[in-house]
């Protein structure tokens, strides 16, 4: 008797977790870029004589692009008519051109400032679309696939500060051009990766949503619950490399320490993001969201404490919030496609994104400026009025109806 033949559905996903792990390398390489310029940041405020607001505009500008891109993405509905595979590859090496001319062509910030947007630009075609082939191999295990991705984002995003620690923290342009070609690496591994069962089209952006999501009141409060957890995140990531390069200089700790230890800081967070997508799919989204904002906001509030004191007893509570700062990122976009109607997702999440990483340039831009007014010592308490924020959104989420639509009415 011959046996039952596999459903059609099973059979690409014999494959299923080697081609996710491609995608996560390529995730990885490909957002090396990122932070690629504010890794280096002390050697180009000497080279360039940069001011607070010169240091800065190195991360806004590709906070900028990258909500350009997204947003024109979205209108465009690029991620379904470009095969997606292509369509990160292309953008992977683009943002890995955009960063090496950085390097290559030395031209001070205001050249610097354009290739970054760039960068920024492309990147909105490797990390959504990441996200978007994710989608195409999971269901029941969206939260653990979606939460491995932001996982290696957050290393990519790391990466360029242990590039710095290899190096010389002075010379600034080989850990651009290596950034650069990690990135490009990325791009040709995910010609490799293709896109699963579970395909459909994307949601397309419609203006005349807009109104309807801000009348309801469950996506708002997911809303707020994310821009708590963005009005910290991308601030704390520009800023604490900065930051512990200074309280390690005054212990009298070596700059390459200080890079090292700023990438064990942000890359923690992977593992924060893995063990959070697993955990939120079993105790709940408001619980698990609950919990991380309630440990980052701590962390921002207190972090201050122990600048230039032990560089250990500082190193280890910055990985504890380095690993809570990023665990709830994937969580909030989940709560928005399970509360929203279908009809309308892809506005709100795009919605949710573009206003998010908008929010990143108020506080990108406001740390140094309370750095110089209060010290390293107070000036990432500004970042805790995120979390409390959110935390007070998820908790009234929580008593609500319409969170029991959250993981299978794990609230």
């Amino acid at each position: 008797m011959r046996p039952l033949a596999a459903p059609a559905a099973a059979l690409p996903l014999r494959h299923k977790w080697r081609t996710l792990w491609l995608l996560c390398l390529a995730e990885f390489l490909g957002m090396t870029v990122w932070f690629s310029a504010s890794a280096v940041v002390p050697a180009l405020t000497s080279a360039w004589t940069l001011d607070d607001s010169g240091r800065a505009w190195l991360t806004l500008s590709v906070q900028i692009g990258f909500v350009a891109g997204a947003f024109g993405s979205a209108l465009l509905n690029v991620s379904d008519r470009v095969p997606t595979s292509r369509l990160f590859a292309v953008t992977a090496l683009l943002a890995a051109g955009s960063t090496a001319l950085i390097a290559w062509l030395n031209a001070g910030l205001g050249v610097t400032l354009l290739l970054r947007f760039l960068t920024g630009f492309f990147l909105a075609g490797v990390y959504p679309v990441g996200m978007k082939i994710m989608a195409t191999w999971t269901k029941a295990d969206r939260g653990l696939g979606i939460g491995i991705l932001v996982g290696a984002l957050t290393l990519g995003s790391a990466a360029p500060h242990l590039l710095n620690a290899f190096g010389s923290v002075r010379a600034w342009q080989p850990v651009l051009y290596s950034a650069a070609l990690l990135a490009a690496a990325g791009g040709l591994l995910a010609l490799f990766v293709h896109e699963g069962p579970y395909r459909s089209a994307a949601p397309r952006f419609n203006w005349k949503y807009v109104v309807e999501i801000a009348r309801r009141r469950e996506l708002v409060l997911a809303n707020l619950g994310y821009l708590g957890h963005m009005w910290e995140l991308y601030a704390m990531w520009a800023w604490v490399p900065v930051f512990l390069l200074a309280s390690f200089t005054l212990s009298g700790v070596s700059a390459p320490l200080a890079s090292a230890a700023a990438f064990a800081v942000i890359g923690v967070g992977g593992v924060g993001s893995l063990l959070a997508g697993k955990l939120a799919d079993r105790l709940g989204r408001t619980t698990l969201t609950v919990a991380s904002l309630g440990v980052s906001g701590l962390c921002a509030l207190g972090i201050g404490l122990l600048f230039g004191g032990n560089p250990l007893a500082l190193f280890l509570a910055c990985l504890l919030w380095g690993f809570a700062v990023v665990a709830d990122s994937a969580q909030f976009s989940a709560c928005i496609s399970e509360l929203c109607d279908p009809a309308y997702t892809g506005t709100a999440l795009t919605l949710q994104t573009s206003i998010g990483f908008l929010l990143t340039l108020v506080t990108i831009r406001l740390i140094p400026a309370f750095e110089q007014a209060v010290s390293w010592r107070w000036a990432f308490a500004l970042l805790s009025i995120g979390p409390l924020v959110g935390l007070i959104a998820m908790l009234v989420l929580r008593r609500m109806p319409a969170s029991l639509r959250l993981a299978g009415g794990r609230r």
